[in-house]
């Protein structure tokens, strides 16, 4: 069952964080939309240049969501640690956009080195003349070395499967899509847009707050969640142990349906010893029942000896 909360979120976070993208891979979507000799328009190979990166983004969720659902069965405590990780990192972000820390500048140099054995084979992809071009393009540039992408990748260790994680790169990079395809003077407005300090403090804010319900989830809800399975396995043994003692009670009156004249019977015994109480009462009564009535054949028999006297 998908969570469709983790992929609208990853959705949002993709497409708050956008402005990130423009800087990074803006230049290569401009260089896509210029006109190639022979090629009309632009659009297949811009389309086809963000499906490859996408596609890329879905194979790391697939990666690191396995790798998490590894580490998730070894962790006596399952998803939590991932997910307050998670949670750091989007909260990481937040103050990245909001330009209060720059701390993912760090991360972003320590990818640097899978990036530098990538960047020759991207060159031999220029100029893209085709629309298989781009995709591939795409492709690599996908593992550009990103804070934004980094912290969506955290976010996607901590769905702790490889379908999940996978779906949630790919939300993600359906949600930078839209900045990303942006050419020209629509890039440049775009990017004056989200320079300015109140769309961008209120894209922090809003990632920040995924942030912070994924840190809720792992730490306060985990937590309740648990509590409440305690719970329902305190009621669970109650339970067993109620549905014990009336089959120890039924035991009780199985034996006293066997020895209704039984007298040894204690007085703390409450229900028993009124359960024995009436069978003795009705034993008594029919007792008395078997002497009064007589047989009509032993009636006959009576009157004719006196008759005979």
């Amino acid at each position: 069952m998908f969570d469709w909360g983790v992929l609208g979120a990853a959705l949002a976070i993709g497409f708050l964080g956008s402005s990130h993208c423009i800087g990074m891979c803006g230049g290569i979507s401009g260089a896509l939309g210029l006109a190639v000799p022979g090629q009309k328009a632009a659009w297949p190979r811009l389309i086809g240049y963000s499906t490859g990166r996408v596609a890329s983004y879905s194979l790391m969720g697939l990666l690191v969501g396995m790798l998490g659902a590894y580490v998730a069965a070894d962790i006596a405590s399952g998803l939590a640690p991932l997910r307050i990780v998670a949670g750091l990192m989007l909260i990481a972000m937040a103050l990245y956009l909001a330009d209060w820390w720059r701390g993912l500048v760090w991360l972003e140099r320590g990818g640097a080195w899978l990036w530098r054995g990538l960047q020759p084979l991207s060159r031999r992809l220029l100029p893209v003349n085709s629309t298989p071009q781009a995709i591939a393009l795409g492709a690599l540039w996908g593992w550009l070395p990103c804070g934004l992408v980094y912290s969506a990748l955290a976010f996607a260790l901590a769905q702790g499967s490889g379908e999940q994680a996978a779906l949630t790169m790919l939300a993600f990079g359906l949600g930078t899509v839209p900045a990303v395809l942006a050419t020209g003077a629509a890039a440049a407005r775009l990017r004056t847009l989200v320079q300015k300090p109140g769309v961008r403090l209120g894209m922090a804010l809003l990632v920040f707050s995924f942030g912070a319900w994924t840190l809720w989830g792992a730490v306060g809800h985990g937590g309740h969640g648990a509590h409440g399975e305690h719970g329902s396995h305190d009621t669970h043994s109650s339970h067993d142990t109620h549905s014990s003692h009336g089959a120890h009670s039924g035991g009780h009156s199985r034996h006293g349906l066997q020895a209704p004249d039984s007298g040894n019977v204690p007085d703390d015994a409450g229900g028993h010893h009124h359960h024995h109480s009436h069978m003795q009462q009705a034993g008594v009564e029919e007792a008395t029942l078997e002497n009064e009535v007589v047989p009509a054949d032993s009636a006959s028999e009576e009157s004719r000896v006196s008759t005979n006297d």
